[in-house]
């Protein structure tokens, strides 16, 4: 038997394209694959933190109740009673939690204090000093930027996030079948568990990056609206139909009315009041206090409708001298109702980063979105591997020579 009268197997050819799509995959993997990994983790993490706080700090978990929650001035008297030194700089609230108070400045070394929202009664306080971040704080930290200087690391998450939209769509390229026949179909749409390592590690890279594609997707294209200006303003002009974006410029108070009309706690509670009377529905809130040594800074005030949703927030500045309104660009202050498509969308970006705009399904969603995508980096990785290994041994393997197939 002469093997040599065989007819050779003759391979189809790739296309241009798809080998371009090839080596884009694999090298733009390679160079981002750690960062991806790190910014997927944390995602998953950070996705939860509200239910996760809720079952550790379970004394932060505050029954409705029909009466309003405490004043500004009443939260601002009860950290200077327990800190006289300290100055407060904001409190959030989310309607079935306590009060979270900062006091200080960030991450200079600041205090957290916890309050009930009815009683004012002080829950918990923690210390942190400077450089010291809660958990949550440093998991956030490391999804913006890799716990490196903002400086230095946001840009690499940044960027490295703009290389993973280019590796998901090379991926859907590499993925599609050639013909679409049972068996590719099965190749492309299920995990063949009982194969062998390489085999399995396959599949999940390719079958779980299909399925995972329009979440990992939707997280990544939404996440550098944070972090790249070039792209939030250009995503706003293609969604706003040519409307420029502006900047955001905080407005200021006017200084040369200081110590004339109210005194900070006079005007933090009048402003409270003007906005709860606009928004008695609701069910969360962020204000800033004025910083009273800055005679030019102002109140900010924030309004959540929707437990556990920010989309439709409210956002409101005043003066801290004279409690007057002031006015800033419409595209951020106005409402969720009352705005066009690419504000809406804007308004929504975050919702839709985390998947709270679907609600706790969404939430879920997120997170095995990022879950899988923090494995595609190790499943690639470990793919290539595999390949370059086998590249070797096939180089090292000694070829049989014609006399051995002649006698056959």
């Amino acid at each position: 038997m002469n093997f040599f009268s065989r007819k050779p197997v003759v391979k189809k050819k790739r296309s241009l394209f798809y080998r371009i799509s090839a080596w884009l995959h694999l090298w733009l993997g390679l160079i981002t694959g750690i960062v991806m990994l790190i910014v997927c983790v944390t995602a998953c993490i950070w996705v939860f933190h509200d239910e996760i706080t809720r079952l550790t700090e379970p004394e932060t978990v505050i029954a409705r109740q029909d009466k309003p929650v405490i004043t500004p001035s009443q939260v601002k008297a009860i950290a200077t009673a327990t800190y006289p030194g300290k100055k407060p700089g904001y409190a959030t609230y989310q309607q079935g939690t306590a009060i979270y108070l900062s006091l200080g400045e960030g991450r200079k070394g600041n205090t957290v204090m916890r309050l009930h929202p009815y009683t004012g009664e002080v829950i918990s306080v923690k210390e942190n000093k400077p450089g010291e971040t809660d958990f949550f704080r440093f998991i956030l930290n490391g999804h913006r930027f890799l716990w490196m200087p903002a400086e230095i690391g946001r840009p690499i998450v940044n960027y490295s996030t703009l290389t993973f939209v280019i590796i998901l769509i090379t991926g859907m390229v590499l993925w599609w079948p050639q013909k679409w026949t049972k068996a590719t179909r099965d190749q492309s749409f299920k995990i063949k568990w009982k194969a062998s390592f390489k085999r399995v590690n396959y599949d999940l890279h390719n079958v779980l990056g299909f399925y995972s594609l329009l979440v990992v997707l939707a997280m990544a294209l939404t996440g550098m609206v944070y972090g790249i200006k070039w792209y939030s303003k250009g995503l706003y002009w293609v969604t706003s139909a040519g409307q420029t974006l502006p900047d955001f410029k905080r407005p200021q108070s006017d200084s040369l009315q200081a110590g004339k009309l109210y005194t900070p706690e006079q005007a933090m509670d009048l402003v409270w009041g003007k906005v709860l009377s606009k928004h008695p529905e609701a069910e969360g809130f962020y204000y800033t206090f004025a910083d009273t040594s800055k005679p030019k800074a102002a109140i900010n005030i924030t309004i959540y409708p929707t437990t556990g949703k920010f989309y439709n927030n409210r956002s409101y500045a005043f003066d801290q001298h004279t409690a007057q309104q002031l006015k800033g660009d419409k595209v951020f202050e106005i409402s969720f109702q009352e705005a066009g498509f690419g504000t809406k969308l804007r308004k929504m970006n975050y919702d839709i980063h985390v998947g709270s705009i679907l609600g706790l399904p969404g939430k879920i969603l997120a997170f095995f979105g990022a879950l899988i995508g923090a494995s595609l980096p190790v499943t690639g990785f470990l793919v290539w591997l595999g390949r370059k290994r086998k590249g070797k041994k096939s180089v090292g393997k000694k070829q049989p020579t014609a006399k051995a197939f002649q006698a056959v």
